[in-house]
């Protein structure tokens, strides 16, 4: 139970951490929003370990959770990108359809199946954010809809690979602060370089600097909810649960900036509630 709750506070948070990352990217450098995520997160995580010493992991451990920094902020990098570009009650679902599948994928090889009741909250978890990320079925189908999905798709891609790695950095005893640390260490690296390749100013607005906190905050909390999820339970369930994280980004959206919300969406929501009971069972 503890992995599941876990799991839904991954979520939630993530959810709140993108939102607030979509909007920040509307109003300066997507490229400077994830930075400043990364090394205000850091920062922050250093403190917390200084104020709660842990004994240091061994070197494979903390390669996992390098890696796992790599891969996350890449893929954060395309996701915002693609917010940027257009909706975000699109662009979030997609990515977290791929985000799903693949750590599912590698937890049913390494861990074997779930019973019966958790299959089949793969199956709702992974209808969900099929729903929500359709929109509009009356609308015809078009091919550039295709083209439109392609940076959520890498985006999903990316934040799978990192669920995995970070799965590969646990162990029962992991120390969380440290893990995040390396975590957070690789992804404000490869967020730096992309900002001076760019060759921008590290100037941030005051107007933006709110979104860009509460983005901190979430994303932060996010990463140690998922860390105490996987901790608690399974790969693929951890994973499932924390990729629903676009139903608190939809609402979001919906409920701030007036998004436009279609049946499908609302039935993928209630999909989402139902793939959570099915996981508590």
């Amino acid at each position: 139970m503890f992995s599941i709750l876990y799991g839904i506070g991954s979520a939630l948070s993530w959810g709140v951490a993108d939102f607030a990352g979509g909007l920040a990217s509307r109003k300066m450098s997507l490229y400077l929003v994830v930075f400043y995520g990364y090394i205000v997160g850091l920062l922050a995580l250093l403190l917390a370990a200084a104020l709660y010493p842990e004994a240091l992991p061994e070197p494979e451990t903390l390669m996992f959770a390098g890696l796992a920094g790599i891969t996350g902020s890449l893929s954060l990098l395309v996701l915002f990108y693609s917010m940027a570009l257009g909706q975000m009650s699109i662009a979030a679902p997609v990515s977290a359809l791929f985000a799903a599948t693949l750590p599912i994928i590698v937890g049913i090889c390494t861990q074997g199946l779930p019973d019966v009741m958790q299959l089949a909250g793969f199956g709702f978890a992974l209808l969900a954010v099929c729903l929500i990320s359709i929109g509009d079925i009356k609308q015809p189908f078009r091919l550039d809809r295709l083209s439109n999905l392609l940076l959520p798709v890498l985006a999903g891609i990316g934040f799978g690979c990192s669920f995995i790695a970070m799965h590969y950095a646990i162990s029962a005893n992991a120390p969380v602060i440290l893990l995040m640390i390396a975590s957070y260490m690789t992804g404000t690296l490869v967020t730096f370089m992309f900002v001076k390749i760019r060759r921008e100013t590290f100037s941030i607005q005051g107007n933006a600097m709110a979104v860009v906190l509460i983005h901190v905050v979430f994303n932060v909390g996010g990463n140690f909810f998922y860390i105490q999820a996987l901790k608690t339970g399974r790969l693929d369930i951890s994973s499932a649960l924390g990729s629903l994280y676009p139903g608190a980004t939809v609402m979001l959206a919906w409920l701030i900036l007036k998004e436009h919300l279609y049946l499908t969406q609302w039935v993928g929501i209630i999909a989402a509630l139902i793939a959570i009971m099915l996981f508590t069972v």
